[in-house]
């Protein structure tokens, strides 16, 4: 068999799963969902999609395990590959820390110029996601700056862990087990976003909360 017929071949068997695909969603919003750790994020916004009986198709999660750039190149990628094959993504969202990454800022503006525009959101922590699990439990603009010994991130952990003693990065369920405060998260990630710019710093915030809100209109 020529390469010319293999391609065509594969070109074909694309277009037929892309059809299956198409017919089994469900008739809203086709999302990518990428985060830059491999399990605490996708296994929130996993366990979110499955709470809210989301459909599987319509609701795609990466773990990258990456710095923020390369996980904004890679979500680029992604959304290539389904335009090319003329099924694109309505939305994409880029879920990462600010911790002490050094690509931070640079992934923040490649999304920005992401076209088209309207589909491309930034759901960046700082210091990390922790925050805000933690705001499901209290209320704080307490900055987190790392010191010896411990990273900035760790102090949200510990402090996160005087609410869920057993908890660690990476654990499952965590959205189904905050599901009665997360109205309240929501409510304080808010306040904490208009505070960061009153007080002129990002340490801390969270903009995880707008994607929660979106994924609950799905359902």
């Amino acid at each position: 068999m020529g390469s010319e017929d293999l391609f065509h071949k594969r070109k074909a068997k694309s277009v037929k799963q892309l059809a299956r695909n198409k017919s089994k969603r469900a008739p809203y919003d086709k999302v990518l969902i990428v985060c830059e750790g491999t399990k605490t994020e996708p296994y929130y916004f996993t366990d979110a999609r499955n709470h809210h009986k989301i459909n599987t198709l319509n609701i795609i999660i990466e773990g990258t395990g990456k710095d923020p750039l390369t996980l904004a190149q890679r979500a680029k990628q992604l959304y290539q590959e389904q335009e090319r094959l003329g099924d694109p993504y309505d939305r994409v969202y880029c879920v990462f820390d600010k911790d002490e990454h050094t690509t931070y800022q640079q992934a923040i503006e490649l999304i920005k110029k992401a076209n088209p525009k309207t589909k491309w959101f930034v759901v960046a922590s700082v210091p990390c996601f922790e925050y805000w699990l933690l705001l499901h439990f209290t209320y704080t603009t307490q900055p987190y700056y790392p010191v010896t010994g411990l990273s900035a991130s760790k102090a949200v952990v510990n402090e996160l862990k005087k609410y869920i003693p057993n908890y660690e990065k990476g654990a499952s369920g965590i959205y189904s087990l905050l599901i009665e405060q997360v109205e309240m998260a929501i409510n304080h990630a808010k306040r904490a976003s208009k505070d960061s710019v009153r007080n002129a710093t990002d340490n801390p915030s969270t903009s995880a909360h707008k994607l929660v809100e979106y994924i609950r209109t799905l359902t």
